[in-house]
């Protein structure tokens, strides 16, 4: 793991806000959006890593700081993101500071979008089962119709009609129609969301990309993003609670829950030490 598109980021500390809460001099707005969320634990800088994950719990700050950085080295989104009033503001704050080498692309990939997916394949495979119902019938209408050949304003219908005579039903259906996308696990199709939407050479922010994917299929995305960072060129920047995704090899890992945010191995954070203990306490049931 060498390559690094982003080498740091820096957000604006408690004084930097401040500073521009004094300038502003508003009060009639109730939040700041995104200011005084990552002061809360003192998050200040991340220096990064081929892979660098940041972890923490609901409410942490990751989804902000994930976004402020997807947002400041303007990284393609799929999904539209609602940004604050002084999202503008805070942006210009934040420094970063890039690798020699700029990626082939930098995007964002969120649950959202990965939901979106799914939902984009189901709906067309329904598509493409209603029109083979409608295949079924004209198999029938068409294989024992009387039809007889008068003129070329028939000649679809001969098409047809030698068609349902040369196959069988499903023969004619699949000839007719084309196939199904192929009805994937919601598991299996979020894993290939990220396989098709990672390419060379690029610089990708995830946002809990372990929503939807099964544990055996979170191993197998691990193993990907381990593999796209070492081997072909990548760079990732991810939000997780995945022990699996937490446990790659050389990442880089910010522990948003300490105060003020650390760097932590995998196997020292709470989330891991939780299902450690719970397993070792039914080990002798497996």
């Amino acid at each position: 793991m060498e390559q690094k598109y982003i080498q740091c980021f820096r957000f604006p500390d408690e004084d930097m806000e401040w500073d521009f809460a004094m300038r502003i001099k508003r009060n009639c707005y109730d939040s700041f959006y995104p200011f005084q969320i990552l002061t809360k634990h003192h998050f200040r800088q991340i220096d990064f890593e081929p892979i660098t994950i940041l972890y923490g719990g609901n409410g942490s700050g990751k989804s902000t700081a994930l976004n402020v950085v997807a947002e400041k080295i303007k990284a393609k989104r799929e999904t539209l993101y609602n940004k604050s009033n002084f999202y503008g503001d805070y942006l210009d704050l934040c420094e970063v500071e890039y690798g020699i080498r700029r990626p082939g692309e930098i995007k964002i990939i969120t649950s959202d979008d990965v939901f979106d997916y799914m939902l984009n394949i189901r709906q067309l495979n329904l598509g493409i089962d209603v029109k083979r119902e409608e295949l079924f019938q004209e198999y029938l209408d068409a294989k024992y119709s009387d039809f007889k050949f008068r003129s070329m304003a028939d000649y679809d219908r001969l098409k047809q009609v030698n068609l349902s005579r040369r196959n069988t039903q499903s023969q004619f259906v699949r000839k007719s129609l084309m196939d199904n996308v192929r009805e994937y696990s919601n598991g299996e199709s979020a894993y290939r969301y990220f396989s098709e939407q990672i390419e060379e050479d690029g610089l990708y922010i995830l946002d809990e990309p372990e929503n939807s994917l099964s544990p055996q299929k979170q191993i197998e995305l691990a193993r990907f993003l381990e593999d796209s960072a070492r081997f072909f060129g990548c760079q990732f920047f991810i939000s997780t609670h995945s022990p699996f995704l937490l446990a790659i090899k050389g990442a880089k890992i910010y522990d948003l829950d300490e105060d003020p945010v650390d760097v932590k191995r995998w196997t020292e954070l709470e989330n891991v030490r939780v299902y450690r203990e719970f397993f070792e306490k039914h080990k002798g049931e497996f």
